[in-house]
């Protein structure tokens, strides 16, 4: 099937307006790899130095010749998602070793929780999070002993954190490792239910802590499709993934057949071999197109348009919020799993999962098959399925087909006929909204607006009763330079009450909803920020705000802007506790949202 004209325009323009800085990138990538195997340049003191704990890897070590994988983890037992990863480094180890290689961690990288800091004062870390990921790696790999990496990471901040560092060490291979999600549990629909009763008063925390406990109840990745499952389908559509490895539960045969075979992947494709892959040759414009394209048409976490830009500008790839738009404006919905439908990953997988979208994308012109990947040339491959043969990897043909239409449908039939992400703008700056979860009678919302500065204000004034008819609720001075841009996911229960009272209701912020939020109307990531004098910090309570998902609007009418002063927030509070000191120079030094939000790119 030929590209879809809008797909290569789209690259196009990435390409050319990426010229300056993927030449500078890729120049100096060819430099460093010129230089051949790391170790080589390293003297007898320096090595000795790496392997003095080894043991019987040593003299492998020592032969130039013999490859060696530097294992980035961000293993911690606290993350259910994470903490499959504690018996990871041993499987590699072994499998390196059988396969005439050998394996070293590299370093850790930390890994928080969005889940446990939702709504808390370490929530402010999170995004800053994905830089520190990226200087932790960085420093793990700094050692110049690898020929390859593997990154051993799934959730929110982690995956984007760590393809920075890979892409930033782009000269040597690397791919990602994922640890599966945790089997199903309560259902989210049920579990969205109770947080909704709670909020109204109808059930006590006795009830809502049971609904939680049942649905996060093991280890494993959760299983709604939010940020850290949509980065799991990235890595597949970017071809950083070994095919079909996204959705395998942890502790199964497959699971851990998929790592053994990534790490022989690996150790074949370093420049000691005859297949050598490295990160800067997979990472280009058409990798990253592939990838928004999977966020469209997966309806994933609107988390990853801050993530995408910041990735690509550590392989020098400029992405903009237009190319988002324009490419969800073609990339059918294809899939309902919560919060954007009743299933999980776990369901979305059984019913044909990334193997069947990729094989019908493909096959429709939407994706790009001449592409690199750790697999191999081409993104076809992504469409077969792993099987498990003698405790070895095979691939087979993928089914071809769905298996569940109310899950998974094909991209002749889709959900919707385009993915559900639209670039907002207008007086009051840029932003995105995420229809996808959206009923089309609320994707146009014009109310009066009700302004706060935090979250708990918003929840005091529903908890008073203050909201009886139809409101914008704008949260500012919640950006990057506010206050780190937590996620406002505790907003979703009260808005989604107010929504079923029949309110008509919006939230405009520039601040970030999680990837597991939906169905209220939201322009998030608002630009300029109000700590930057954006126009949402010169709105007023009662003025007339229109969002228009369907004309990518966002305006405050009738009123003149720039007669008003900017308001001013007491945020000295934002600079103590839970950390936050250690984060003031991130606050200062932080780019626009629509860049990526980035400190260290």
């Amino acid at each position: 099937m030929p590209l879809h004209p809008t797909i290569a325009a789209v690259t196009d323009r990435i390409r050319a307006r990426s010229e300056g800085p993927r030449t500078k990138y890729l120049d100096t990538m060819t430099r460093a790899a010129a230089e051949g195997p790391r170790r080589a340049h390293l003297t007898c003191g320096n090595q000795a130095h790496a392997y003095a704990a080894m043991g019987g890897d040593k003299d492998k070590l020592t032969e130039a010749q013999r490859p060696n994988i530097g294992i980035i983890t961000a293993y911690n037992d606290m993350l259910s998602a994470h903490q499959p990863f504690e018996r990871y480094p041993d499987l590699i180890r072994a499998a390196a070793r059988a396969a005439g290689g050998t394996a070293q961690v590299a370093g850790g990288v930390p890994a928080m929780c969005d889940g446990v800091t939702q709504g808390q004062t370490g929530m402010e870390l999170s995004l800053f999070s994905r830089d520190v990921i990226a200087l932790a790696a960085g420093v793990g790999l700094s050692h110049n002993v690898f020929d390859a990496a593997l990154y051993l990471g799934v959730c929110d901040k982690i995956v984007p954190g760590l393809v920075i560092a890979a892409a930033t060490f782009g000269y040597i291979p690397g791919l990602f490792i994922p640890a599966g999600p945790m089997t199903t549990g309560l259902p989210n629909d049920e579990k969205a239910k109770v947080r909704q009763q709670f909020a109204t008063g109808e059930v006590g925390r006795n009830k809502l802590m049971e609904a939680e406990m049942a649905s996060y109840h093991g280890p494993g990745t959760c299983t709604f499709y939010g940020t850290a499952n949509t980065n799991q389908m990235l890595m597949e559509f970017m071809g950083l993934h070994l095919p079909g490895s996204s959705f395998i539960n942890p502790g199964t045969p497959l699971r851990d057949a998929l790592t053994v075979a990534g790490v022989e992947r690996a150790l074949n494709i370093t420049a000691l071999g005859n297949d050598y892959r490295p990160v800067c040759d997979i990472l280009d414009e058409k990798a990253f197109v592939n990838g928004i394209v999977g966020l469209m048409a997966t309806g994933g976490s609107t988390n990853l348009v801050l993530h995408l830009p910041a990735m690509a500008r550590a392989a020098g790839v400029i992405l903009d919020l237009e190319d988002f738009s324009d490419l969800s404006e073609v990339t059918p919905l294809m899939a309902k799993v919560y919060p954007n439908g009743l299933a999980d990953v776990n369901h979305f997988h059984a019913a044909g999962g990334l193997g069947f979208m990729i094989g019908e994308l493909l096959n429709a012109g939407l994706l790009h098959d001449d592409t690199k990947t750790v697999a191999g040339d081409g993104l076809e491959r992504y469409a077969q399925e792993p099987q498990v043969k003698d405790g070895r990897i095979t691939y087979v043909p993928g089914a071809g087909h769905t298996l569940n239409e109310k899950i998974l449908r094909p991209a002749s039939t889709p959900f919707n006929s385009h993915g559900g992400l639209t670039q907002l703008s207008g007086n009051l700056g840029r932003g995105v909204i995420k229809t996808s979860a959206v009923a089309e009678e609320r994707h146009i919302i014009q109310a009066p607006a009700r302004v706060f500065h935090d979250q708990d204000a918003v929840k005091a004034a529903f908890k008073a009763g203050e909201f009886t008819s139809d409101t914008v609720i704008v949260v500012r001075f919640q950006g990057p330079k506010s206050n780190g841009m937590p996620e406002l996911h505790g907003l979703t229960p009260t808005l989604a009450v107010l929504q079923d009272r029949g309110l008509r209701v919006a939230l405009v912020t520039d601040g970030r909803m999680s990837g597991a939020s939906g169905k209220v109307p939201a322009a998030i990531h608002v630009c300029p920020e109000a700590a930057d004098d954006g126009p949402i910090s010169l709105i007023r309570d009662g003025d007339m705000i229109r969002m228009d998902a369907t004309k990518g609007a966002l305006e405050v009418l009738d009123v003149d802007l720039s007669s008003r002063s900017p308001a001013i927030a007491d945020l000295s509070g934002n600079g103590t506790g839970v950390g936050r000191e250690l984060f003031d120079a991130f606050r200062k030094n932080v780019g626009l949202a629509v860049d990526g939000a980035g400190v260290v790119v």
